[in-house]
């Protein structure tokens, strides 16, 4: 079993990006499937049906979200309708959606759980005691578990890596939107990376306008942030290979397409 995972997919140049080489990356490494963040993907902050739509479309079997989930409205309008659409698990009882969901791929069930971290984002329910809940869950229908931590700091997702070793198939971190160089199988099996990194502008700072960001810096005046639409762009992301009967990983590969790593096949 191959999952490829496509990090933070940013703006229109993240879902040009998306459009134009998942074909490219399905026909190279024949994942059997294909799991996006797309909680920046409108625009930067949120998502849309049309958006949503469009992913599955192109090849996607789950999207993931973020602490943007909500910034456009509309997805209140389909959000509990979206099976292939997973928001945080740890949201507050009562939200609209659902943090995990089940994806059965010609028999083989996969499960995809979303989480998002507490440090330096808003103060929701523990990821971990919901992580304890969710993986229980998950475990009687199949040993294939993915999950995608939304977090600010390397610690918190670290501790959340070696706090599901050997519980989940794998572990990637999004949100930070640059991609780490630790991708590595945990001693129980998990595979995991602290960020996957983003998709989209690459001539930017973690997908703005370069400029309004040093701006920012300069003068600590208020600053409007857009998202690049005209430089160049990028793909970040990973592959893990997972044995099909036991959930174990037995391989993680960082995917990284840019200028500097053009895409080869």
């Amino acid at each position: 079993m191959k999952i490829l995972f496509i990090g933070d997919v940013t703006g229109s140049p993240g879902r040009d990006m998306v459009r134009t080489y998942l074909p490219k990356l399905k026909e190279k490494y024949h994942p059997n499937m294909t799991i996006i963040n797309g909680e920046n993907a409108a625009a930067g902050k949120g998502i849309n049906k049309k958006i949503y739509k469009q992913f599955l479309e192109w090849g996607a079997n789950v999207i993931t979200m973020g602490n943007h989930t909500w910034d456009k409205k509309e997805i209140f309008e389909f959000i509990d309708e979206a099976n292939n659409l997973v928001r945080p698990a740890n949201f507050p009882e009562g939200t609209p959606g659902k943090g995990i969901v089940f994806i059965n791929l010609n028999g083989t069930e996969v499960a995809v759980i979303n989480v998002q971290g507490r440090t330096f984002l808003p103060a929701i329910d523990d990821p971990f005691r919901k992580m304890d809940e969710l993986v229980e869950t998950a475990r009687k229908r199949t040993n294939i578990i993915f999950v995608d931590v939304h977090a600010e700091t390397t610690s918190e997702k670290q501790a959340m890596g070696w706090y599901l070793d050997g519980k989940v198939s794998a572990v990637a971190g999004t949100h930070t939107h640059t991609q780490t160089a630790d991708e590595r199988i945990l001693p129980k099996g998990t595979a995991y990376i602290t960020d996957a990194g983003m998709t989209g502008p690459y001539d930017a700072i973690l997908g703005v306008e370069k400029e309004a960001v040093m701006k920012k810096f300069l003068t600590s005046l208020p600053v409007r942030f857009e998202i690049d639409e005209t430089g160049r762009t990028q793909m970040n992301g990973v592959l893990v290979t997972v044995d099909d009967h036991t959930g174990s990983a037995r391989k993680i590969e960082r995917i990284l397409i840019n200028d500097d790593h053009p895409f080869m096949d």
